[in-house]
């Protein structure tokens, strides 16, 4: 299926459907845990497979698991029964550490675990496109020099820093291969710490590597979705657009009038609704309210697909992700404001 199409169909006004980053809270339709989803190829496709036949979303999207790629390169990882994994520690300290570091096998390791998903998951659903997700290529190297000692590492040292990008980006581009070669129609690239750098160093030590990345796997059918959620993307708008990416996903923190102050019109849009603040924590009513508020502002935008601002947690009850997919629903119906 051609992803992008799908998606530029999703952002027509009065036809208009969302694309949440929606996939863990299917542990509770599925009565499995978050450890369990993420062990499991078998239970990773079963959960994309019920999301897309539970929702009205336009494609299915995989786990948004940021730890997966850091643990293939030999970085510790604490895995928790009801939490998504983190890495733990910090597994390069300095140039020679950088040097000695292997690009590692993707098709190993819970890698080649999240690309058998895809497969199984793409034998299943016949009706939409499977998105598959992997981190971006400084949220990579941040998870293997620790998320402090990188943004110190920017300035003192960036010979390392740009030598781990290198290499993550050449692991990256080996694994999103492998996700298309199982399947994979589109890919969503994370890349939440680039969003806290300043433009400039967002500019040396994240575009160029993400532009390598969209070059090599945004090809034929096959769409990126690079998603950021940090408080600096409203000023560095012109270097992600730049990327290339046929589409860009906003995290809850970012302005959407100042993403379509820069946007270019043949690039989709997607965002925002707080994922913690309202799937988690609020109500039906308060959802349905922040849902009809936002495409009141931005349902009129013909490169607008509505969505969460960042993965849905597990927890979030589906009395509110229902909602919100209802909300969407009604808009299109009324074109009702709140």
């Amino acid at each position: 299926m051609n992803a992008i199409d799908i998606l530029w169909k999703a952002a027509q006004p009065g036809a208009r459907r969302a694309l949440p980053i929606l996939s863990f809270p299917a542990v509770a339709r599925m009565g499995v845990t978050v450890e369990d989803l993420v062990k499991s190829a078998e239970l990773q496709a079963q959960a994309m497979a019920v999301i897309a036949r539970e929702t009205d979303t336009p494609a299915a999207i995989s786990l948004m698991d940021l730890s997966v790629e850091a643990e293939a390169f030999g970085a510790s990882v604490r895995f928790h029964v009801d939490e998504v994994p983190a890495v733990t520690g910090c597994l390069i300290e300095d140039l020679e550490g950088a040097q000695a570091l292997a690009v590692p096998d993707p098709a190993l390791g819970r890698t080649g675990l999240c690309a058998q998903a895809i497969a199984l998951a793409k034998a299943r659903i016949k009706d939409k496109p499977v998105l598959a997700g992997i981190i971006g290529p400084f949220s990579l190297a941040g998870r293997l020099m620790d998320v402090t000692e990188i943004m110190y590492a920017c300035y003192d040292e960036p010979e390392t820093v740009h030598l781990v990008l290198e290499k993550a980006t050449a692991f990256l581009t080996a694994y999103g291969r492998n996700l298309i070669r199982a399947g994979a129609d589109g890919i969503v690239m994370a890349e939440p710490l680039a969003g806290i750098l300043s433009p400039d160093l967002m500019e040396e030590f994240s575009a160029p590597y993400v532009a390598q990345l969209v070059q090599a796997l945004q090809t034929g059918d096959c769409c990126l979705i690079y998603h950021n959620c940090g408080n600096s993307v409203p000023q560095m708008l012109d270097h992600i657009f730049a990327q290339g990416a046929a589409a860009c996903h906003f995290g809850n923190a970012v302005d959407m009038d100042k993403v379509f102050e820069k946007a270019p019109e043949d690039v989709l849009c997607m965002g925002n609704i707080d994922p913690a603040g309202q799937f988690t924590h609020g109500t039906p009513e308060s959802i349905a309210h922040a849902t009809l508020d936002l495409l009141a502002r931005y349902g009129h935008r013909k490169n607008f697909v509505i969505s969460s601002g960042c993965d849905i947690p597990a927890n979030a009850p589906w009395d509110n992700i229902n909602a919100f997919f209802q909300a969407v629903a009604k808009h299109n119906k009324e074109g009702q404001t709140p």
